[in-house]
């Protein structure tokens, strides 16, 4: 299951689950809520009539008299009231009125007339001092059927119980009001778990877009191509990143240690083989001028390898040891191609190569490090007059001069060297820009395989590219792109 699914998930069961038991508490609490209220309410009425009766009640008038008659009026009236979302059409309270001893002698529907009441509740607490009331299911099982009776005392004027008034009110005539409360709840509930269920989608895609970041920065980091961790919201996932970055450059810091020393140490192995084989010679009996002169050349020639290998060595890995320039500054392109040709005309020449120089129109700059791209420059002209030498051995006569461009295309300058060697074999393409990757040189000797890896590395600290590619009718075309 995917992390984004766990954490929406995990939120959503621990809202839902309290969501569920506090809709349920809301809602158990709303039917004896509204009972409680309506319980005051008619404490306060049959103590309010129970007022206007005792004093008939004393007398013997209470069925006959003004009490009995407002009862009756109080029957007949109309109403129509809206209490918020509750249309009122009908008054229902009911009252009865016993006697001492419990017997029913005032009844507002006139059903429990002469009937001994003094065993119910209301009647029976309140005959004795207390709050008399009780509830009362007209159909078994049904709480909508319940009947609510609440009880108040009549006194003579000596303060003596002689009666009891109970006022009846049906549970049907606020059951609307009860369901349309809970129905409120209910809906205001599912609304709640919406939004609750819309806040865990933002904040797991909040997290996973966090950890997604950190997940591509680790692929990259293994790709070899991530430079920095990305900026991140939570602390703790930002911290982490920089954790990663921390093991990760302590990781490749070893491991560019180990491969250098392998590759180095395989590079070094043959120039090393070649002046010992010649070192021996020279110690051994005496060699004919030639050959002495043979040999010694040979130990010179790759006690010159070794240096050009340790010196582009160093160059390579101070390159490759930082991200950035250290020092960037406006670079004349211009310029610089007509310094690092100058540079080369005459090694060029010597082997019967000529180079051409075609600058761009007008003045085109790069922020940069001149001594970086002069040598980038300067390693593409090395090989491109190797491959041309190489030509003109393989007897390819006349071989076309080298070419230098300085140009600019669809918005980006471009450093362009074209030779007209015999190309790269296409196996070699993907690989050219790899270190210690090299082909055979004009003379049968190889290279260090480290001059095309400082020129990527050089595109990549001025934040463009090198390519390497066979141009159209023979030869290859290097190109430095910012």
């Amino acid at each position: 299951m995917r992390l984004s699914l766990r954490i929406l998930l995990g939120y959503f069961i621990v809202v839902g689950v309290a969501a569920f038991f506090v809709l349920r508490v809301f809602v158990a609490e709303v039917k004896p809520s509204v009972r409680e209220t309506i319980e005051e309410v008619m404490v306060d009425t049959a103590n309010l009539l129970a007022e206007l009766a005792q004093t008939e009640l004393a007398a013997g008038t209470l069925g006959t008299g003004a009490f009995s008659k407002a009862v009756a009026s109080y029957q007949q009236r109309e109403v129509s009231a809206r209490i918020w979302h509750f249309e009122k059409e009908s008054l229902d309270f009911d009252i009865y009125v016993t006697d001492a001893q419990g017997k029913v002698v005032f009844d507002s529907t006139g059903r429990a007339l002469g009937q001994d009441y003094s065993r119910w509740r209301d009647v029976n607490r309140t005959l004795r001092g207390l709050y008399g009331a009780r509830s009362t299911r007209v159909i078994e099982g049904d709480d909508n059927s319940a009947v609510f009776h609440v009880a108040a005392p009549l006194r003579d004027a000596q303060g003596t119980i002689i009666g009891v008034l109970t006022v009846v009110k049906p549970v049907a005539t606020v059951a609307p009001i009860i369901e349309r409360a809970e129905r409120t709840i209910l809906k205001h509930g599912l609304w709640l778990l919406a939004a609750a269920a819309l806040i865990g989608v933002l904040m797991s895609w909040w997290l996973t877009a966090a950890v997604s970041k950190l997940v591509n920065f680790a692929q990259q980091a293994q790709r070899g191509s991530a430079s920095t961790p990305p900026k991140l919201a939570v602390r703790e996932l930002d911290a982490l990143g920089q954790a990663m970055q921390s093991m990760r450059q302590e990781i490749e810091g070893r491991q560019y240690v180990e491969q250098y020393l392998q590759a180095l140490t395989h590079e070094l192995k043959s120039p090393l083989a070649s002046v010992r084989a010649a070192s021996e010679v020279l110690q051994g009996a005496e060699l004919p001028e030639a050959d002495r002169l043979r040999f010694a050349q040979l130990v010179g020639e790759q006690s010159e390898r070794l240096t050009a290998l340790v010196d582009r060595v160093l160059a390579l890995a101070r390159l490759e040891g930082s991200a950035h320039l250290d020092h960037a500054a406006p670079v004349a392109l211009n310029a610089l191609a007509e310094r690092t040709v100058a540079s080369h005309r005459a090694a060029a020449g010597a082997s019967g190569i000529d180079i051409a120089l075609r600058p761009a129109d007008a003045p085109l700059m790069v922020q940069g490090d001149a001594a970086l791209l002069e040598l980038a420059l300067s390693n593409l002209l090395a090989n491109a007059i190797d491959a041309s030498v190489q030509a003109l051995q393989a007897g390819a006569r006349p071989v076309g001069a080298i070419e230098v461009q300085v140009l600019q295309e669809a918005g980006r300058a471009e450093l362009v060297v074209r030779d007209h060697g015999p190309g790269i074999p296409d196996y070699a393409l993907p690989r050219v820009f790899e270190r210690f990757y090299s082909l055979p040189k004009a003379d049968g000797q190889r290279g260090t395989g480290l001059g095309l890896a400082i020129v990527a590395q050089v595109a990549a600290r001025h934040g463009g590219s090198a390519e390497l590619s066979n141009a159209p009718g023979g030869g290859t075309l290097a190109r430095i792109r910012f």
